[in-house]
C-alpha cells in the first residue's frame, strides 16, 4: 500500500536545501494546511496551485511526483 505523498516528502527534509525535493519537503513541513494524508495527484496539485502559502514550480512537482510513484 502506497504511503501518503507527505510521508514520502518528509524522508527528504533537511536543514540545508540540496535540491528541489528538499525545498518542497521543507515548505510542506512548515505548511500546516498541506494535505498530509493525500495519495492523489490532483488533490496535491490543486492545493499547490490554489491554497499553498508558498510558490513552487509545478513542472518540478511533476518530476517529484514521478519519483514518489517509483519509490
Amino acid at each position: 500500500m502506497r504511503q501518503p505523498f507527505y510521508t514520502y516528502l518528509m524522508r527528504h527534509r533537511a536543514p540545508v536545501e540540496v535540491d528541489d525535493v528538499t525545498r518542497l519537503a521543507n515548505l510542506a513541513f512548515a505548511d500546516t494546511q498541506f494535505p498530509k494524508q493525500s495519495k492523489d495527484f490532483d488533490e496535491v496539485t490543486t492545493y499547490l496551485e490554489t491554497y499553498a502559502p508558498f510558490y513552487f514550480n509545478l513542472g518540478l512537482f511533476d518530476d517529484i511526483w514521478a519519483m514518489y510513484l517509483e519509490a
